[in-house]
């Protein structure tokens, strides 16, 4: 089939030059005004200008006029904790009433709450859960999404989340980057024995996971009463061991040194960030560490100090923003609100913010040869907004400005809880 859209107002294609942005490239979108994209195979074909096309009538060709509307490329979620059972709703009204988050922690909430809700579940009953939340992705404009484990913390646990990341990818509604997070938090019954843990990670979890193929990245959430600089040193080493990628949560809570321990490790990306200082801005931008920011965690905690992004992207760090999509910190499956935390609350342009959370998310994935701009040759993943310029998207912020999503040249049928949107 080939699908083919028409009188877009603006093309934002972010085409350009290869690898991530930086400093003023960040602003550059590459905007095309009233053309078409022809898309066949799942690849986009052809970009013209719209009058420039001539219908050829084919039985198995179909048109798409999008009547002057933005469209975008597919955006890329670099950080979400997909896979889990249940919600956090006690612990949102607990907050409201002033307790802290590592106060709810140490009355065993947090995340330990969500491991005993997700093991509770079977496989199949998790996959069904979790393709909901995909749902609610897809419609808000989301095509490729990294997807961490973590909610297991035991062997068995954790490659069940893997495994239902890998079905959830074959379904083929969006592309998925399963990331092993068994060091999230250290579980219940191993709370007098971290040690001990951190062996069953590296000894066991590790060898299971590279064993099924089941990650392509390692992460570690770094910080005081999780795990320390040299517990997450370890891990990622062993983990670099079984060829996979590094990313790590960095800086979240306190200047912890998970920022610094990136970028000696050389990761893909240093994710949150919300207490880093001049010093680890320079040293992850010399050692080519993607920042990955997620102004949802610090917004629906209700705390104040949001991640420096206006500094980083002045210094030349390739910026990444993320939903951190997950039942705890940041139960938002929204881009485009994330978009818009971005600018209110950390001074990004729209354009800059666009960028972080397209070309830049997938640069951050490995991804930047098949999605993240609109190219000849490249996925046909494409996102059309109901509005008649990009910087729209985060201006109306709280509603959804998505008309239409395609994956792969096919336009979805957009669902959530079996009634379609």
């Amino acid at each position: 089939m080939r699908l083919i859209l028409t009188n877009i107002g603006q093309l934002v294609t972010l085409a350009g030059a290869k690898g991530p942005r930086v400093g003023d490239q960040m602003r550059s979108l590459s905007i095309l005004e009233d053309v078409a994209v022809v898309c066949e195979n799942g690849k986009i074909v052809e970009i013209l200008p719209s009058g420039n096309l001539r219908p050829t009538f084919r039985s198995k060709e179909a048109y798409v006029d999008v009547a002057g509307r933005v469209v975008t490329p597919g955006l890329i979620d670099a950080h979400t904790h997909l896979v889990f059972a249940g919600t956090r709703i006690e612990e949102y009204e607990m907050r409201i009433l002033g307790s802290s988050y590592s106060e709810i922690a140490a009355l065993g909430g947090g995340i330990r709450s969500t491991v005993r809700r997700t093991q509770a579940l079977d496989e199949d009953e998790l996959l069904d859960e979790s393709r909901q939340h995909l749902e609610m992705m897809l419609a808000c404009g989301t095509t490729t999404a990294e997807v961490k484990s973590g909610y297991g913390l035991s062997k068995k646990d954790e490659l069940k989340i893997l495994r239902v990341v890998r079905r959830l990818a074959e379904e083929a509604r969006a592309d998925l980057v399963p990331t092993f997070l068994g060091a999230h938090e250290i579980p219940d019954e191993y709370r007098s024995d971290r040690d001990g843990y951190v062996r069953l990670v590296i000894e066991e979890m590790l060898p299971a996971v590279s064993a099924e193929g089941l990650a392509r990245y390692c992460d570690v959430f770094c910080e005081e009463r999780v795990f320390s600089l040299e517990e997450a040193r370890a891990i990622l080493l062993a983990a670099r061991s079984y060829g996979l990628g590094l990313r790590l949560h960095a800086d979240q809570l306190t200047l912890s040194g998970g920022a610094a321990l990136a970028a000696e490790l050389r990761a893909a990306t240093a994710d949150h960030l919300e207490q880093i200082g001049e010093s680890e801005m320079t040293l992850l931008r010399d050692a080519e560490v993607m920042p990955v920011l997620l102004p949802g965690s610090v917004f629906h905690l209700g705390l104040k100090k949001y991640p420096l992004a206006r500094r980083m992207i002045d210094l030349g760090l390739a910026v990444v923003i993320a939903t951190d999509f997950n039942p705890g910190s940041s139960p938002t499956p929204s881009l485009p609100m994330v978009m818009s935390l971005a600018c209110t609350q950390m001074q990004m342009t729209p354009a800059e913010a666009l960028t972080a959370c397209t070309i830049n998310a997938a640069c951050s994935l490995g991804m930047e040869d098949s999605v993240g701009s609109i190219e000849v040759g490249k996925q046909a993943d494409l996102v059309v907004f109901n509005c008649t310029d990009y910087r729209q998207i985060p201006y109306f912020f709280g509603m959804n400005l998505v008309r239409m999503v395609i994956k792969r040249g096919k336009v979805l049928d957009l669902a959530f809880d079996g009634k379609r949107i």
